[in-house]
């Protein structure tokens, strides 16, 4: 049997730019978006100020290669609870975390994917979370699976801008409720 040729500079180029991106979302965690240069980044990195710049030619670059990360990342996390079959509190749980103890992370991310609002270029790298989503999960309805995803971001957002992050008790009756869905159709009124 052969050994596989490892080519060393790939590896460390490779290193090297993901240590970039993880400093761009780290930066945005501190300073938002507004702070991303390619030097704030460099600093940030601990790499040459012209290091950035190699890899990513442009802001935009940096960006997206930052949104396409923090989705695979999301994925990860996020989605083998979901794929796994994870109960309503092991999802409470990973939301409070996400809103409580990771919550300037969260936030950098949302930031990044609202960012794509305004700049088309961006778009695709913020759509990637949804299709990876769903590559994911491959879920028997879709429909329903985007409804508690869409659901799913705006208990983040709600928990993003609350006094007091909610915690996994306040987050698992939601969930569960999101999970089974509604036996009817009817829309909650004040004495439901």
């Amino acid at each position: 049997m052969t050994a596989v040729a490892v080519d060393g500079r790939k590896a460390r180029g490779e290193k090297k730019r993901r240590a970039i991106v993880e400093a761009t979302l780290r930066v945005i965690e501190r300073d938002g978006v507004a702070g991303v240069t390619h030097r704030s980044v460099a600093r940030e990195a601990g790499v040459p100020t012209t290091a950035p710049t190699y890899y990513f030619a442009t802001l935009d670059d940096l960006l997206i290669a930052t949104l396409m990360w923090v989705a695979e990342e999301l994925c990860d996390d996020m989605l083998k609870i979901v794929a796994s079959g994870g109960t309503a509190r092991e999802i409470a749980v990973s939301l409070a975390r996400a809103v409580d103890e990771n919550r300037g992370r969260t936030l950098a991310e949302y930031e990044l994917y609202l960012l794509a609002g305004r700049r088309p270029e961006l778009r695709a790298a913020a759509r990637r979370w949804l299709d990876l989503a769903v590559e994911t999960v491959r879920p028997a309805d879709p429909i329903a699976f985007r409804a508690f995803l869409a659901a799913i971001d705006g208990l983040l957002l709600q928990g993003l801008i609350a006094d007091v992050a909610p915690n996994e008790d306040e987050l698992e009756p939601i969930v569960s409720f999101l999970i089974r869905g509604r036996d009817d159709s009817t829309p909650p009124t004040r004495e439901q």
